[in-house]
């Protein structure tokens, strides 16, 4: 199983490549941003306290972030891989992920992490709120307030892979041919 942890800030392009790498790759997309976003718009309970929390920019609690990953694992057993998006976030979370993928004879393989900068990504999420319209993406406070949250509490999370040998940086900035073609030429040599 290849099991890719695709990580960077909001707007460095996680989803945009995700895409791409599932199809040349034949991996499950694993989006806890498009899973809470489903959520939402079906009305659930775990959708509508998730919306209240991602409208502010801050993170949806860990236990339900884990228990919904763990349904997915669980219901995709014969997969070639998965591409985790957004997940995991901190550390708890990914020794939550590394014991999951353990019951399943399988580990993380790398954490390719996209580095852009953060003008750069304010400048991203304006322009895909405009084309979304996501209204955590429309607003220059949530973004900052989002990048803040990521540099604060998720950016520190590549160390977890740095002290297993598992991390490569990605520059996230280019095209999105040239980005991608570094994240294939990272997993090709895994």
């Amino acid at each position: 199983m290849l099991n890719i942890v695709l990580f960077g800030p909001p707007g460095a392009g996680k989803g945009t490549q995700s895409k791409l790498l599932i199809e040349k790759y034949g991996l499950i997309h694993l989006s806890t941003g498009d899973i809470l976003r489903g959520e939402i718009a079906n009305g659930t309970e775990l959708g509508l306290k998730a919306k209240s929390i991602m409208d502010r920019g801050n993170l949806v609690p860990d236990e339900v972030v884990i228990g919904m990953i763990e349904s997915i694992l669980g219901k995709n057993t014969q997969a070639k891989g998965f591409i985790f998006d957004g997940f995991p976030r901190t550390s708890a979370q990914a020794l939550a992920l590394d014991n999951l993928l353990e019951k399943l004879g399988t580990s993380i393989n790398a954490m390719l992490s996209l580095d852009v900068k953060s003008e750069e990504l304010v400048d991203r999420l304006l322009e895909r709120g405009k084309e979304s319209g996501r209204a955590d993406d429309q607003n220059r406070d949530i973004i900052s307030n989002r990048i803040n949250e990521y540099n604060n509490k998720t950016a520190p999370l590549k160390d977890y892979y740095l002290a297993q040998e598992k991390l490569i940086l990605i520059e996230g900035v280019g095209t999105i041919a040239e980005i991608n073609d570094k994240l294939c030429r990272a997993i090709d040599q895994i």
